[in-house]
């Protein structure tokens, strides 16, 4: 129920992080992958990970704010590996910036990049399903979309990554009767580039205390929650935001 083989998947922001690891774990359970990222050279890094492990893969530079250059992504995909089948959205950005000094232009920036992103990757993935008749998209949420931390100014991210829960839940509403699915997975803290970041890893030790686990998560603890949703396993699922925090969000 788990295997991917056959499967053709992109991965947006699959040059780093958490998309990496999701990237190099569909590999893994049979996927041929493509990897999409602002960064041509970390795209082409990690779908050379995946090709030596004997998997299949293309690296190609898109930007996610652009109607043309995720349609553009996607064909290459399609082109190179077959019709999609799976998608993954992670590309995205974070940063920490008081609600009283945040210009109009950082919290736009935040909403281009991880909420239009988002839907614009969505609309693509979902007009090459539309033509195969099936399909599975995962977006990547956050628990920053359910709860405010009271160290992390960054009301502009938060409410961000609250939309793409919405905006998944719509989706899988309105694409269920094409057999798209449209799940979200919401990371806890994962030590990613952008956990990282000075302003949290000042602040990685206290965190951890209140985390049930008493750790952040490895970027590849991420690789099971979405090879789950993707895969057949979860084929009566869709509209699921599921947590994956270490209990953070129990407390």
């Amino acid at each position: 129920m788990f295997s991917l083989k056959d499967e053709v998947a992109i991965v947006t922001g699959g040059g780093s992080g958490i998309g990496r690891a999701i990237g190099l774990g569909l590999a893994a359970a049979g996927a041929r992958v493509g990897i999409a990222d602002m960064s041509e050279e970390s795209a082409i890094k990690t779908a050379g990970e995946i090709t030596r492990a004997g998997g299949v893969s293309v690296a190609v530079r898109t930007d996610v704010t652009s109607e043309d250059g995720i349609g553009g992504a996607v064909a290459v995909v399609e082109r190179e590996l077959g019709p999609l089948s799976l998608a993954v959205n992670s590309a995205g950005i974070a940063n920490a910036v008081p609600a009283l000094d945040l210009t109009t232009e950082q919290f736009e920036q935040m909403y281009r990049i991880n909420v239009t992103g988002v839907f614009r990757s969505c609309q693509a993935e979902a007009r090459a399903m539309l033509r195969t008749g099936r399909g599975s998209i995962l977006n990547l949420a956050s628990i920053s979309g359910m709860v405010s931390h009271r160290e992390m100014l960054q009301v502009h991210y938060n409410s961000a990554k609250a939309a793409v829960a919405h905006l998944t839940r719509s989706l899988a509403t309105e694409w269920a009767p094409h057999a798209i699915r449209v799940n979200s997975l919401a990371p806890g803290f994962t030590l990613t580039p952008m956990n990282t970041r000075d302003e949290v890893a000042s602040m990685r030790a206290d965190i951890s205390r209140h985390i049930p686990l008493e750790r952040f998560a490895e970027p590849e603890e991420m690789i099971g929650p979405a090879v789950f949703l993707l895969s057949n396993a979860a084929s009566y699922c869709t509209g699921v935001d599921l947590v994956v925090d270490g209990g953070f969000t129990l407390l």
